[in-house]
């Protein structure tokens, strides 16, 4: 004779004193698991699917933007990551360069040479190569300032290449700078 199938036990269990333990509920099957998980791979409406993408690929597009812009290291490119490079831009944010006048002074050089007399053509073309002149000496200048400011900072052995990147900070119109100047004008770096 076959012996009956003994009931299931309850999920729920009684102890002595009447508290009940256990989840409250029966184990959810494989298939019930897997049914509960399964959701198309692709939205059924693609426009907002879509948008909502286009939504969030903005936000992060923008926060790093904002990062970036307040010199927030993670979201720097390379070139402007560590340490050394921060001092570098905060050396150059606190002083004035020559070569921040660079595109200013090459746009009147364009207007005067609109007009027709050549005499001043002339003149300005030679101010332009003058001031040219100055700018790479100013930067010269500032990537071997810079230089020994690293060494004694960081190190004889332990200084990067940073004279072209201070060149090109130089260069750049203050406002236009990415990232921004931290720094105001005359707060060298310690």
């Amino acid at each position: 004779m076959a012996k009956p199938a003994p009931e299931s036990q309850p999920a729920v269990e009684a102890d002595e004193q009447g508290t009940t333990t256990g989840k409250g509920r029966p184990t959810p099957t494989r298939k019930e698991r897997e049914a509960a998980n399964l959701r198309p791979l692709v939205s059924n409406d693609r426009k907002a699917a879509n948008r909502e993408a286009r939504a969030k690929y903005n936000e992060a597009r923008e926060r790093a933007r904002i990062g970036m812009a307040n010199g927030e290291e993670r979201y720097l490119p390379q070139r402007d990551k560590g340490p050394q490079r921060r001092y570098v831009r905060d050396y150059v944010d606190a002083r004035f360069s020559v070569g921040e006048l660079m595109i200013p002074v090459m746009l009147l050089v364009i207007v005067l040479t609109i007009i027709p007399d050549p005499m001043i053509a002339i003149v300005s073309m030679a101010v332009l190569w003058g001031f040219f002149i100055l700018a790479v000496l100013d930067c010269v200048i500032a990537g071997l300032v810079v230089t020994k400011r690293l060494k004694a900072k960081f190190g004889e052995d332990k200084v990067e290449k940073v004279r072209w990147y201070t060149a090109m900070r130089c260069l750049q119109m203050r406002p236009m700078r990415l990232p921004k100047p931290q720094v105001k004008r005359g707060q060298y770096p310690a």
